[in-house]
Formats: structure tokens, sequence, C-alpha cells
């Protein structure tokens, strides 16, 4: 039981990161869109500067995605492995769960 609360807690965090680095990500993304758009109708120097400008942010953002990637992939690894303590531990209680879950889709696909 202990486990699958922890195995709640870590499904919400990651949730929250995911989200988290999504608005992160795009928020870069957006500022480097916006120089780039000013640095298209400007020449010279002062273009050449928002450019570069634009192409550190989209860097920022590649690394940050990069970053809660791997984030991502630690988290459900453990995810995983706690789900896998459960199920290991509760075998009946697992297979009733899946068995429950399986008549309520044939019922549901079945009316229609």
């Amino acid at each position: 039981m202990l486990e699958s609360i922890r195995a709640n807690a870590n499904a919400s965090q990651l949730n929250g990161a995911a989200n988290n680095a999504n608005t992160d990500v795009k928020a870069l993304v957006k500022d480097a869109q916006s120089l780039l758009s000013a640095a298209a109708s400007l020449t010279g120097n002062k273009a050449d500067e928002l450019r570069e400008r634009g192409m550190e942010l989209l860097d920022q953002a590649m690394g940050k995605a990069g970053k809660y990637q791997d984030q991502a992939v630690v988290k459900s690894k453990e995810l995983a492995r706690a789900t896998d303590v459960y199920v290991k531990d509760n075998p009946w209680r697992t297979v009733a769960v899946a068995a429950g879950v399986g008549l309520l889709l044939g019922v549901i696909l079945g009316r229609k």
C-alpha cells in the first residue's frame, strides 16, 4: 500500500515537472522566434546580434528539453520499478483490478 502511495506521488511529481518543462521551453522558443523575426527585418551588425541571441535562446530551449527528458526517463524507471514491486507483492489484487478494468472496457465497447 505504501508503495502505491509513493508511485502516485512520483507520478504527480513527474506531471508537474513535465508541465513546468513545457512552459519553460515554450517561453524560450517564443522569445527566440520574436528575436529572429525582428532580425529578419534588420540588416548589418544589429541583425547579426539578434540572430545570434535567438540561436542562443533556441540552444537553451533544447538544453532544457534534454534535461527534462532525462529527468522524465529516470522518474518513469522509478515508477516502473515501484509498480513491479507492487504487482509482485500483490498478484491477486493486480489480477482482480486488471479483470475489472477489462470487464468495464468490454461493457463500454459492447454498447456501441
